[in-house]
């Protein structure tokens, strides 16, 4: 049996060639992992040797010679390919061992410019490993570390490697063909014709890899699978670890995705609800267990069978009292010994252990998407992911009537809510918790109207509330309808044309108002 050995990235490589050797296994290698084995008293024969023809162009060309690929694609089962082999004097390459060059760790670090990643692109090492995973019935190949492992464990005991093995190995060697390949075409087409460079490429390739085949779509007609990015962002739902309860389903993933992204961005303890992808229930508190209680009086109807996402640990109170409700799905950086004990019962509920981000809760440089994506017929609506946050030094305020420190406060914990609701959003809140959501109507009235409905069947009053609208007031009508339900302040975008009928309106009702100039619409 014949190894071929040409890595980039030589972590393991020496203990998996000495393995290999051991098993009688002949060795072929490359320039530098040639040398490397050599110096480790590994008997290797060079590329250059095997093929009678030295590496030229500075490396470019070192592999692409018949005698490798004749090695590599020559099927043992056809006697012509066999003949051929002899003729050529061609010896058959039953492994082939390859990483690629470090293409995407190249143009990832700063001040890369387009030589050094032009440089970096992987000629001879891309065409062997498409000529060995096509002929993946007579020939390994192994493309990463972490499957050196397994290949040793069965050629140890079996002296070959299954069918199934090679497949599987063909399956990922492909696959990473196909990831280095589109990471080229990400780089390359996002240069303009005048050598700069443009946030979206001029063809896209997404790269996922699927997590779990789930039991179905948002309705039982429909199949569904569930992928992550081929490098998934810390502190992102994906990353999540299930400790217990039933499978995931898509709908669960959806909303808990849009609970974890809410709560992950709150720098103080909070407990956020979500049904059907938006909060009706967002609070903070001194501990988890007032977080939860304060957002789930916002609206326990619906909390009935919703996401609840901590940022903080649940501990044994706060797990007793969140199992007192039907909950679909409980997420947390942490959940303690005693609250694991406390939920054990509810043997259905699924609950998601996941880091928030490094750097804390509002780093927001960690654990968030850049671009956002949205499948439309035949295409794609790509964009800058949403990630825009709000400081108090940004508001402007606009009305004769001044917010004090706490309804400042409680306007930024209401504008931080209203980013997360479905358009057209309408968010009422006091004292850091919800107190009315109006959410995903046509009508920015609508909106707000539903959301004093809701504060009612809760039997939560409005007086005095703080009031965000996720875009601005385009008369002033919708400012009329939040100051009757009882709200003294508001926040919203402005940039109407008819801003100044709205303001004149809240200095007429005695109320403040401040204006961010940010519109958060959320489809």
């Amino acid at each position: 049996m014949q190894a071929l050995i040409s890595v980039s990235d030589k972590t393991g490589i020496v203990d998996f060639a000495q393995a290999l050797h051991a098993l009688g296994i002949r060795l072929i290698s490359t320039g530098g992992t040639a040398r490397l084995l050599a110096d480790h008293g590994l008997p290797v024969t060079e590329v250059a040797e095997l093929t009678a023809f030295p590496e030229m162009l500075d490396g470019r060309v070192k592999t692409l010679h018949p005698k490798v690929h004749g090695g590599l694609l020559a099927r043992r089962d056809l006697p012509e390919h066999m003949a051929a082999l002899r003729r050529h004097n061609i010896a058959a390459i039953d492994l082939l061992v390859v990483n690629l060059y470090p293409f995407e760790a190249t143009v990832a670090r700063a001040g890369c410019t387009l030589e050094e990643a032009i440089e970096n692109i992987d000629i001879g090492g891309p065409a062997m490993v498409r000529s060995g995973a096509k002929n993946w019935k007579d020939v390994g190949v192994v493309t990463d570390a972490s499957q050196y492992e397994t290949v040793l464990t069965e050629l140890g005991s079996a002296g070959q490697l299954s069918d199934k093995t090679r497949f599987v190995l063909a399956v990922a060697a492909f696959n990473r063909i196909s990831n280095y390949d589109a990471a080229i075409s990400d780089y390359l087409s996002r240069f303009r014709d005048d050598g700069s460079q443009t946030l979206f490429a001029g063809q896209s390739n997404g790269r996922f890899i699927k997590l779990q085949d789930l039991r179905y779509g948002e309705n039982p007609h429909q199949q569904a699978a569930f992928y992550r990015d081929l490098h998934p962002a810390p502190g992102s739902l994906v990353t999540a670890r299930q400790l217990q309860g039933k499978e995931l389903s898509y709908n669960n993933i959806a909303d808990a995705d849009a609970a974890w992204e809410c709560v992950k961005s709150f720098d103080t303890t909070a407990c956020v609800i979500v049904k059907h992808a938006n909060p009706c229930g967002v609070a903070i508190g001194n501990d988890p267990l007032e977080a939860y209680s304060k957002a789930l009086k916002t609206d326990p109807t619906s909390a009935f069978g919703g996401i609840i996402a901590f940022n903080r640990t649940v501990d044994g109170a706060t797990a007793q009292a969140v199992s007192r409700q039907f909950v679909e799905v409980l997420m947390a950086p942490e959940f303690s010994a005693d609250a694991l004990e406390a939920l054990k019962g509810k043997v259905n509920v699924r609950i998601l252990q996941l880091a928030l981000p490094p750097g804390g809760p509002t780093d927001w440089d960690n654990g968030r998407n850049a671009v956002d994506v949205k499948r439309v017929g035949s295409g794609l609506l790509m964009q800058t992911a949403d990630n825009r946050e709000m400081t108090l030094k940004e508001l402007k305020v606009v009305t004769r009537v001044q917010p004090t420190p706490q309804q400042l406060s409680d306007l930024l914990f209401a504008w931080k809510v209203a980013k997360f609701v479905k358009s057209n959003a309408i968010v009422f809140c006091k004292d850091g918790m919800t107190m009315g959501v109006g959410a995903g109507q046509m009508s920015r009235l609508d909106s707000a109207r539903i959301a004093s409905i809701k504060a009612e069947h809760a039997g939560l009053s409005l007086q005095a509330t703080a009031a965000a609208s996720d875009a601005f007031f385009p008369f002033r009508d919708g400012l009329d309808v939040i100051v009757d339900a009882g709200a003294t302040c508001v926040i919203q975008p402005g940039g109407s044309m008819r801003d100044a009928e709205v303001i004149a309106a809240a200095d007429e009702r005695g109320v403040a108002m401040v204006f961010t100039g940010v519109r958060h619409f959320r489809h």
